[in-house]
């Protein structure tokens, strides 16, 4: 099949629902969820090079609780906490500290890092997505919501100040 048949795939399959699940868009176009955040609208999805992980990582982590979702086929988890710092020891990037965010993450498999700015469901939504080589979130970082079910206020001027450090 041909990129420009997959392009067209992707297109239609966001024009029918601008503002909804990522993954699940690719999944109707049968393309990855990288292929999708490259159609979106200009400034909507911007990348940065993976080589950026753990300084990207450690500014995350000032960021207090953050929404971290794992996505899969299989099943979507949610976690709420802060981000531990990390450290790295027998090929992972190891997270442990008084958070229930937690455990070993494959570093050399992001391949990009991601920042979404878009509608999700009518709302504004803002996150950090770690990307591998097969086109997926590893694993996102979403700036919270407040009580009023907006974007919390110090988190949204972070994201957007560490947005503007790593693109150009």
């Amino acid at each position: 099949m041909s990129d420009t048949d997959r392009k067209a795939r992707a297109e239609k399959a966001l024009s029918e629902k601008p503002d909804g699940v990522v993954e699940a868009i690719a999944s109707a176009a049968d393309v990855t969820p990288a292929e999708i955040l490259a159609i979106l609208p200009k400034g909507a999805a911007t990348v940065t090079a993976a080589d950026h992980f753990g300084e990207i990582w450690s500014e995350l982590g000032t960021w207090g609780d953050v929404l971290l979702i794992v996505h899969t086929p299989d099943i979507v988890a949610e976690v709420t906490g802060s981000l531990p710092a990390g450290s790295e020891g027998h090929g992972w990037f190891n997270i442990h500290g008084d958070s229930p965010i937690g455990g070993h993450i494959r570093k050399e498999r992001c391949a990009a890092i991601a920042f979404i700015d878009r509608a999700f469901h009518g709302r504004r939504s803002c996150s950090v997505w770690f990307m591998n080589g097969d086109g997926a979130a590893m694993f996102k970082i979403f700036v919270r919501r407040d009580a009023a079910r907006e974007l919390d206020a110090a988190q949204l001027e972070k994201f957007e100040a560490l947005k503007a450090r790593y693109i150009d």
